[in-house]
């Protein structure tokens, strides 16, 4: 089983609401794209975050920050705009090359995601539309060139 596979099953084994965003969703997705972290993207509530972290944990991941779900929930804003940090990223001691960024400046609710099946189960996937808008907004190189590399699909 991938980390991918594996990062996802925990997921959803946890009942949180997730999608593959980053290199791993534009991969997907039919583009060629190079990646080693897991971008995901949470439904933005307090339970949500509390319910990834432990998923994560529970496989042996933890957060690189000294920070817990609920602080980050609750300073959300001072993160991003003061501390200029848009992903809480969590890593496997055991394994330096599975790592997961869990998207902060972003809120799943509301966004459509598609399906795709792997041999291990279903992952979640930012639909396409709404992963080229995310990436645009962005604004960083290499969000534009996967933009390009979407819209060429």
């Amino acid at each position: 089983m991938t980390s991918l596979e594996r990062i996802c099953t925990a997921l959803r084994d946890a009942g949180v609401g997730y999608a593959v965003v980053g290199g791993h969703a534009v991969a997907l997705h039919g583009a060629v794209r190079g990646t080693i972290d897991i971008d995901l993207a949470l439904r933005w509530t307090r339970q949500t975050l509390m319910d990834a972290q432990a998923a994560l944990n529970g496989i042996g991941l933890v957060s690189r920050l000294p920070i817990e779900a609920a602080d980050v929930f609750a300073f959300r804003d001072e993160y991003i705009e003061k501390r200029h940090l848009i992903a809480w990223n969590f890593h496997n001691p055991n394994d330096p090359l599975e790592q997961v960024d869990v998207v902060i400046n972003y809120d799943l609710t509301g966004k459509r995601t598609e399906r795709f099946e792997l041999p291990s189960g279903p992952v979640e996937v930012l639909s396409l539309p709404d992963l080229i808008a995310m990436k645009r907004s962005s604004g960083r190189p290499q969000d534009i060139e996967d933009v390009r590399a979407l819209e060429r699909l």
